[in-house]
């Protein structure tokens, strides 16, 4: 007789689960994998100029993107910083010689570490990391939005 009974609280009181971070990586993960998919395209079919200016700022998309997906709670203007650095020090590793050697033994380490410094190539970089930091601001604003109206 005393004995009360636990029983789980109604749904509506039920703590609710995040799974925005799950959600966001997702779509991070799937937008680098396309990411991958255009880089390789233009690789491929564009040549000159425009071909490295393309390549070098869908390689700096993809590695802020690969930064947001490590730090999915950063301000995007910080994970571009962070992606532009990054970007920029694989540039400036070119200098040493390095990244060449390796891509004349292993020719598919070209398309990450590239093999020759060419400033230029800090102006596409530049461009990528904007875009991928606007593209992230948008995406954060659409999902604020979202929980204001199913508030």
């Amino acid at each position: 007789m005393g004995k009360s009974r636990r029983t789980a609280p109604p749904a509506s009181t039920a703590p609710p689960t995040n799974t925005a971070p799950l959600t966001g990586r997702l779509t991070l993960a799937l937008t680098a994998l396309a990411v991958i998919a255009a880089g390789l395209a233009v690789h491929s079919i564009v040549t000159g100029l425009t071909g490295d200016l393309l390549g070098g700022a869908l390689y700096a998309v993809f590695v802020c993107l690969v930064v947001a997906f490590v730090a999915p709670r950063q301000h995007p203007l910080t994970i571009a910083a962070i992606g532009f650095a990054l970007c920029a020090l694989v540039e400036l590793f070119q200098l040493t010689g390095v990244p060449l050697t390796i891509a004349q033994t292993f020719a598919p380490a070209a398309l990450v570490l590239g093999t020759t410094f060419v400033a230029l190539d800090f102006v596409a970089y530049a461009a990528g990391a904007a875009v991928t930091a606007v593209g992230l601001m948008r995406g954060r604003s659409a999902r604020k939005a979202a929980r204001v109206e199913a508030a």
